[in-house]
């Protein structure tokens, strides 16, 4: 087995729990390097960086002062969209969106050591991504949202458990995840939730992440 898929295997390990949503749009509200390392501190295992606002220098200055941030092998630094963004600061890996490049070409342009996750939110969107084998499906809004002004329908904790039963790939649930649902959402099938707002909005973010996490501590 080589390094690469030894680093590969490790990584799909870690696709559970909290999923941090780093997102540009509240670098004027936070300072998304304190959030992180907060992450850090944490014990968080995965973050994203989002950034659909600012010019691709922008994001790419951004970006490489997070990734650089990330100690080997304590967490996975995954780049939102751009492939091109994810290779040029060594991101472990990419999230798509149904409007982006399809899973295959990405994989061509990425290489296999990189984690591709793909947003989903219906059952056929859920089908149509299996097919094409990313790592990790992201799925909702689970519940309405304020991160994404015009998103899909939110589909509810039912919704969740009627794809759990289509697909092994791990899923993060999203959209207007709060702790207490965790216990929920882990009950149907849930790997793990990604959060934005409920940590970069929190008036003490430490707690924030105490919350969130605890649940995956716990016995379902």
């Amino acid at each position: 087995m080589t390094s690469s898929t030894c680093g590969r295997l490790e990584n799909l390990l870690s696709l559970n729990g909290l999923y941090l949503i780093l997102d540009g749009a509240w670098a004027s509200q936070c300072s998304l390097e304190a959030v992180l390392r907060e992450a850090l501190d944490a014990g968080v295992r995965i973050v994203q960086y989002r950034d659909k606002t600012n010019p691709m220098q922008e994001a790419f200055r951004r970006a490489k002062v997070l990734r650089a941030m990330v100690p080997p092998g304590k967490m996975l630094f995954i780049v939102n969209d751009r492939c091109d963004l994810a290779l040029a600061v060594e991101a472990d890996g990419v999230h798509l969106g149904q409007d982006d490049l399809p899973v295959p070409l990405a994989r061509q342009i990425l290489g296999k050591s990189f984690l591709i996750g793909l947003s989903t939110h219906s059952r056929a969107q859920v089908l149509e991504a299996i097919a094409n084998k990313p790592d990790y499906l992201g799925f909702g809004p689970i519940f309405p949202t304020a991160t994404k002004v015009h998103h899909d329908p939110a589909v509810g904790v039912d919704g969740l458990a009627q794809i759990r039963s289509l697909t092994t790939l791990p899923i993060f649930a999203i959209g207007g995840i709060t702790p207490s649902v965790i216990p929920r959402l882990r009950k149907v099938g849930a790997d793990g939730v990604a959060v934005a707002s409920g940590i970069l909005g929190a008036s003490n973010r430490q707690e924030a992440f105490r919350q969130y996490m605890a649940p995956f501590t716990q016995a379902i």
